[in-house]
């Protein structure tokens, strides 16, 4: 393959990822996807308690960022409650459950990140939500691979 018909393929290619952004449309809310988790299956609950894990965790580090700790305590809040009901949801419908635990464990990784760029007064509830999500990730781990199980 020429390197004329090399580009052509990965202008092609873009322009496809471009059209299935667009089709997509904008991402839901953080209130959209939890009003979606009231009717969901349980089977897809992990995911979206997943999703609003991450988009709140988001959230949280630009609340820290731009100095509004109390508003990102109450953000951090949320994503520690809802890691929590993933792994509830997971472990309850058997689905998910890799996945939530990787999720989690890269959240658990983002928090560790932020600790470290926290004043020492404000690192307590960050710390505390890394410690449960830990337990997220271990609860988890053990639904999959139960002791004993051969």
């Amino acid at each position: 393959m020429g390197p004329r018909r090399l580009s052509i393929l990965w202008f092609a290619l873009a322009q496809l990822a471009l059209v299935a952004t667009v089709v997509a449309g904008p991402a839901p809310t953080i209130e959209e996807l939890k009003a979606r988790l009231m009717t969901a299956s349980i089977g897809a609950r992990p995911r979206l308690c997943v999703e609003i894990a991450e988009r709140q965790l988001e959230q949280t580090d630009k609340l820290y960022t731009s100095d509004e700790f109390e508003k990102a305590q109450t953000s951090l809040q949320e994503v520690t409650a809802f890691s929590e009901m993933a792994r509830d949801y997971a472990i309850q419908s058997h689905k998910r459950q890799k996945q939530t635990e990787i999720a989690v464990r890269a959240m658990t990784r983002r928090l560790a990140d932020m600790l470290h760029n926290l004043p020492h007064d404000d690192q307590r509830p960050v710390k505390e939500s890394i410690n449960r999500l830990q337990r997220v990730c271990d609860d988890l781990l053990a639904a999959m691979f139960p002791k004993g199980a051969k």
